[in-house]
């Protein structure tokens, strides 16, 4: 109700003939279209750094710890903590859940890396592929992820990028 308060501001101060019942339409056709922002970028990036493993957990072991999920994004070799990652599924699979539907698997069988920087609801959530990267691997991790194309078949792609496709159980 603020854009009515506003246009009757407006037809009072200036005398303007402001059509009251279009204001309302208006006003009531855009409650409820709120573009949400569903993917923190700074969330994600807290979450891809919890699921590591810490310098403590590292400092004097010998061989690598039984379980560890390896993950190569398109900047990182990754070693996730398996028990810190799966408590993250949840998380994860939400922000998988909001990015374009091109990216599912039954959707649309899978998309650019490039466009990923959105959300299906058409906000952009990060400008840096840095974060997306982070997102990826968090899901490659979990097996929700997977990249159509093998790493050395990249440089064929628009931008030298992967392309992705999300397997989510329930749309």
């Amino acid at each position: 109700m603020f854009k009515l308060k506003i246009y009757y501001f407006l037809e009072k101060r200036f005398k303007l003939n402001i059509d009251k019942q279009i204001i309302i339409l208006y006003v009531l056709s855009m409650q409820g279209n709120e573009k949400a922002l569903l993917i923190d970028p700074k969330e994600v990036e807290r979450v891809f750094f919890k699921c590591l493993y810490t310098e403590e957990e590292v400092k004097n072991i010998e061989k690598v710890p039984e379980g560890t999920i390896f993950v190569e994004g398109i900047k990182f070799k990754i070693a996730f903590h398996p028990g810190r990652l799966e408590e993250n599924r949840e998380k994860v699979t939400e922000w998988l859940k909001a990015l374009p539907h091109k990216f599912r698997k039954n959707e649309g069988g899978g998309w650019s890396f490039l466009n990923a920087c959105r959300q299906e609801n058409g906000v952009q959530w990060t400008g840096l592929h840095e974060i997306m990267d982070f997102l990826f691997c968090l899901g490659m991790g979990l097996k929700l992820v997977e990249s159509l194309v093998p790493r050395n078949r990249w440089e064929v792609l628009p931008g030298g990028m992967p392309y992705y496709v999300i397997f989510l159980h329930n749309k």
